[in-house]
């Protein structure tokens, strides 16, 4: 099955704004984890992007997956995008 990676930024203040939405964040990526389409994902440092990779049948779950998580409804994640990823090691 492909593999994508996703590249997204976060809005500002995200550490106070994300606070009424987390836990049904984290509750949804456990679930894409546990049925194998979230490899992982997470922020980086200064918390100003997230990053993370899938294993999905096509883009089109991908995406649908991210536009359906509260960060992405409440405007937690500003924007994002997705590329085929080939995983050489």
């Amino acid at each position: 099955m492909p593999k994508y990676i996703m590249w997204g930024t976060y809005c500002e203040d995200v550490l106070e704004k994300r606070s009424p939405y987390r836990q049904a964040h984290l509750d949804g990526l456990a679930k894409q984890k546990e049925s194998g389409v979230l490899i992982t994902i997470g922020p980086t440092k200064d918390i100003t992007q997230v990053f993370g990779i899938y294993e999905a049948e096509d883009e089109a779950t991908v995406r649908q997956l991210i536009e359906n998580d509260p960060y992405w409804k409440n405007n937690i994640w500003t924007e994002y995008f997705i590329k085929e990823w080939i995983q050489a090691f």
